[in-house]
């Protein structure tokens, strides 16, 4: 699994933090274009690929790429 988060399009409302059940998201120490302190994935590997932090997130800017076995808690 891999986490793909645009920086620049996050606006740090912190809804993919609080929605990853892993815990592998936090809130970055510096600021991207727009002035806002941005996600990022620090634990990539821990990924269980649910999609939660996608789904939450208003801004479209997370994307998650698996490639083997995804583990599926809804249908989408």
């Amino acid at each position: 699994m891999r986490v793909n988060i645009d920086t620049d399009r996050c606006k740090g409302c912190e809804l993919c933090v609080r929605a990853c059940p892993q815990g592998i998201i936090d809130m970055a120490t510096e600021i991207n274009a727009k002035g806002y302190f941005y996600a990022r994935v620090w634990d990539q590997p821990r990924c269980i690929g649910c999609k939660l932090c996608a789904i939450t997130c208003p801004d479209i800017a997370i994307d998650v790429s698996v490639n083997g076995v995804q583990y599926e808690y809804f249908s989408y």
